[in-house]
């Protein structure tokens, strides 16, 4: 009877360990198989025959959608005559800094070679943009929409729109990258862009029902203009921003800068049935540019009527006020099923700031974009490796300051040291007349302030610590400033990047080491297999 009694545990226990074994499985979070040819090809978006950068024989490149926490697999098979990186605007990368694709975490891969990409969209929803990060390639193309939608259990604070569309808006060169790239790199700056495009295209049309509402993903995929959009006769309902949800304001027209990206709810409900313009046009420039696309409402034959609809120019400081307006809504679901509220940022301590100013400089004769006096140039040997591997000689911790310095510009490899889970406090000054626009890996940020003139500690009084948007690109005006707080939760070499490619291009960067000395796959991923070893890491 004990010998039966025994027999039937271990058999219980067998059953119970294949049952949660299956699961296991059964329970692992889909994947999403990607692949991208990237090639050159002559297009005219503008009327002038160019080469630019196709993926999949397409401009804009594919989009990739998924869902919620999917794990994503993308093969990228590089034809072009010199190397080439993806990098995914937004996709914070938990525990995976390895996959983000900038010079600062991996090695290139070179012409006529592939590379598989492997990260998870954890804990994200919303509207991104992934695109070239390296050789100045992103003026050429290459760049798409990324969408992450949320998973079916979890509430969203709109109604359910009845289609949602695509727009990548942003300015266009008719000069090819690598012409744009020699000016650069002899110390002449780039000219005002040739135009804007919507989708590829200097003007297109969209075909929609009456009667519906359709969500309409709007991204400035551009490299240096910030743009105004608005619809002719329509109004726009923010509903998310870089992921995260917002208060449903409604807009005539909206601002959005290099690199961010926002949804808006459109109703095609209230009005005649016939063609409306939108457009799409270039904010804080002289001469303006435009670009004129039209709402056509489906089975209608009337065509749009003009004026067209008007926007703002210049006007910094109506800019300045409508960013205000975008706040976070604090009682909806984003990603999980807490509310994006629960994490009251106002309520925790700031162990570490920073002021960081950009300035435009030239450093041995040649020009160059400093941040706290220091120019970024990327070692051969990227950063992520160098720290894995313990190799010395690459990045020094000491050489960027956590506020401006008087010291003479210098180029360098600026690292910012910081232990896992620190919650800081980053001011952006800009001394400039031109608008900046900052991008962080790795992490979204709370935007709690803008202002006028240099910041100062009593400037805090005005920041908002209960409701202010999260999102990972934040645009900073003229001669102004603006304060951000971020919780560094995620381990791994995360950049901080102008948005403004050419001064990108030209050193207005940085990285930040986010770190703890426990080694744990819960906080970090090891590096890849497949891992690209290039520079001082070739013998690892």
């Amino acid at each position: 009877m004990r010998e039966g009694n025994l027999v039937n545990l271990i058999l219980g226990i067998i059953l119970a360990c294949c049952t949660f074994s299956t699961y296991w499985v059964n329970a692992e979070d889909p994947y999403r198989y990607f692949t991208f040819q990237v090639t050159y090809g002559t297009r005219a978006p503008l009327g002038v025959q160019q080469k630019i950068i196709l993926v999949n024989g397409q401009f804009p490149a594919p989009r990739i959608e998924c869902e919620t926490n999917d794990n994503i697999i993308v093969n990228v098979i590089n034809k072009l005559d010199e190397p080439f990186l993806f990098t995914w605007s937004g996709i914070k990368q938990r525990r995976t800094s390895w996959q983000d694709g900038v010079l600062g975490t991996n090695c290139p891969i070179p012409p006529n070679s592939n590379w598989t990409y492997k990260f998870q969209v954890k804990d994200q929803i919303g509207t991104f943009t992934y695109f070239p990060s390296i050789n100045f390639q992103r003026a050429a193309g290459g760049f798409g929409a990324f969408v992450i939608q949320p998973r079916t259990v979890i509430t969203t604070p709109y109604p359910i729109p009845n289609g949602e569309l695509d727009l990548l808006i942003g300015d266009w060169y008719n000069t090819d990258h690598k012409t744009l790239r020699k000016k650069l790199e002899s110390g002449v700056q780039l000219p005002l862009p040739n135009g804007l495009l919507i989708n590829g295209k200097s003007s297109t049309t969209l075909v929609l029902k009456k009667g519906l509402t359709y969500k309409l993903r709007i991204s400035n995929v551009g490299i240096a203009t910030s743009i105004n959009f608005r619809i002719q006769g329509h109004l726009m309902t923010l509903v998310e921003v870089e992921g995260a949800h917002t208060m449903q304001e409604t807009y005539e027209s909206l601002d959005i800068h290099p690199g961010q990206s926002a949804a808006v709810l459109v109703s095609l409900k209230n009005l005649a049935s016939k063609s409306y313009y939108f457009v799409a046009s270039t904010r804080f420039t002289k001469p303006i540019l435009n670009a004129i696309g039209i709402l056509k409402y489906e089975g209608s034959t009337t065509p749009p009527s003009k004026p067209l609809p008007i926007g703002p120019t210049y006007h910094l400081h109506w800019s300045m006020k409508q960013a205000r307006t975008i706040r976070l809504n604090l009682t909806a679901n984003a990603a999980r099923p807490n509310p994006q509220g629960s994490f009251h940022y106002g309520n925790i301590t700031v162990v570490r700031r920073l002021i960081i100013e950009n300035s435009l400089t030239k450093i041995k004769g040649a020009l160059r974009c400093a941040v706290n006096n220091v120019s970024y140039v990327d070692p051969p040997t990227p950063l992520k490796l160098a720290d894995w591997f313990k190799i010395p000689g690459v990045f020094d911790i000491n050489t960027f300051t956590d506020t401006p310095t008087s010291r003479p510009a210098m180029l360098g490899v600026s690292v910012v040291n910081i232990t896992l889970h620190d919650f800081v406090e980053i001011v952006f000054q800009n001394k400039e007349s031109t608008v900046q626009s900052w991008h962080f890996d790795g992490t979204s940020f709370y935007v709690v302030g803008y202002g006028s003139g240099v910041w100062t500690y009593n400037m805090r009084k005005r920041y908002n610590l209960v409701d202010g948007i999260s999102r990972h690109t934040v645009q900073v005006y003229p001669k102004s400033w603006t304060a951000i707080l971020v919780s560094l939760d995620n381990k791994g070499m995360w950049n901080l990047r102008s948005t403004v490619w050419w001064r990108n291009y030209l050193g207005q960067q940085l990285y930040f080491k986010v770190w703890n000395d426990e080694k744990s796959l819960y906080t970090e991923a090891d590096i890849p297999l497949n891992a690209i070893k290039c520079g001082k890491a070739s013998k690892y």
